[in-house]
């Protein structure tokens, strides 16, 4: 840094602690000004805030959003395009449905209700897969554009009006000391600064119809989304409909009762052994429980000495690296990757799994 901009910087620091400590009083900008800074601020948090819960709107699972962001990440790193999209509640559960109407056959009425249900769910979840893809290019996308730009034109123009506020206030408190051309430019400097930033203000409240056209671009979207669900969903329950009625027309078919053979449990005089049911069951001594208990007792207790947790729900693993299990498995846990994964072993396996699956028996010890 050159001579003349350490000078600067000094200017600035020494009318800081001179406004903040001794209560010196600096230029004050207009109510104009103010009051569009004040309009330009709440603009700029309302399109933050916006953007941020649209998408937890669309991606509603935070274990699946942070999973989703690693697996991206990872994606770019190893050079790949393709990545994986977001594990829609839908699409899962006509999996789930699938599954078990193929593996009941689908000749019988539940079986074949829940392969239709089944498939029906898997267009939903793309039809939400479409829903997430317009909104991404016809609302988020443009708001990300104006955080990423706009916005941060306006805080650079802000934080640089401030700056040369202070720098101007500092040579104008010291006039006399300081040479009247040096207080001119500071002057000019910052009433440059101050057009800038009322303009490029202005310019973020001015685009308020492109921002409209945005938000109208996304209830467009939902309400497609909405129709086209609701095909689906009307095609569905006319055919969940028509298996009732098939069911119900259909006579119940009759068990005949089957005679059960009888069975004569006399020993037989040439019976060399075994089990006699008139015989009085085996008893047991109390003087093996408390073996048993204290045993036990001290697996218990040794089983519980590492870190563990135990799985809330079933977890299947969808990309590399990831530990699966089924609800109640008791995982022991090695290492915590960050606020959202675990890194843990269970049946020999190790992997890392979502914080939101478990409940944590034995924390990790720091």
């Amino acid at each position: 840094m050159s001579v003349a901009g350490l000078k600067k910087q000094f200017y600035k620091a020494s009318q800081m602690m001179s406004e903040k400590v001794g209560g010196a009083e600096g230029t004050k900008l207009d109510e104009d000004f103010k009051d569009l800074e004040r309009k330009a601020d709440v603009s700029s948090k309302a399109i933050s805030d916006v953007l941020c819960k649209t998408t937890e709107y669309l991606q509603p699972n935070p274990a699946s959003r942070a999973r989703l962001t690693m697996v991206n990440t990872m994606s770019k790193m190893r050079g790949q395009v393709k990545s994986p999209g977001y594990p829609q509640a839908e699409g899962l559960l006509g999996e789930c449905m699938l599954k078990y109407g193929r593996d009941m056959g689908e000749d019988t009425n539940f079986g074949g209700a829940l392969v239709e249900m089944g498939e029906a769910m898997k267009r939903l979840a793309e039809i939400k897969d479409s829903l997430d893809i317009d909104v991404k290019q016809n609302f988020i996308d443009p708001f990300q554009t104006i955080i990423d730009k706009d916005l941060k034109d306006i805080q650079h123009y802000l934080k640089k009006l401030e700056g040369r506020r202070l720098d101007y206030d500092y040579k104008k408190k010291r006039q006399g000391k300081i040479p009247d051309e040096e207080l001119r430019l500071a002057a000019e400097k910052f009433e440059e600064s101050k057009e800038a930033a009322e303009t490029s203000m202005q310019n973020l409240l001015d685009t308020d119809v492109e921002q409209v056209s945005q938000l109208t671009a996304l209830v467009e979207s939902q309400l497609q989304f909405h129709r086209q669900s609701m095909e689906v969903l009307e095609e569905l329950a006319q055919r969940m409909r028509e298996r009732v009625n098939k069911a119900q027309s259909q006579p119940r078919q009759k068990r005949m009762p089957v005679s059960r053979p009888s069975f004569d449990c006399s020993e037989p005089e040439d019976s060399n052994g075994g089990w006699n049911p008139s015989a009085a069951p085996p008893s047991y001594t109390s003087a093996a429980a408390p073996s048993f208990n204290r045993t036990s007792s001290r697996q218990k207790r040794n089983s519980t000495d590492q870190p563990c947790c135990k799985a809330l729900y079933d977890f299947e693993p969808e990309n590399d690296g990831e530990l699966g299990f089924c609800e109640g498995n008791v995982i022991t846990l090695t290492n915590q990757i960050d606020e959202n994964w675990f890194e843990g072993t269970v049946h020999g396996q190790s992997g890392f799994f979502p914080c939101s699956y478990v409940e944590v028996m034995v924390p990790l010890r720091h």
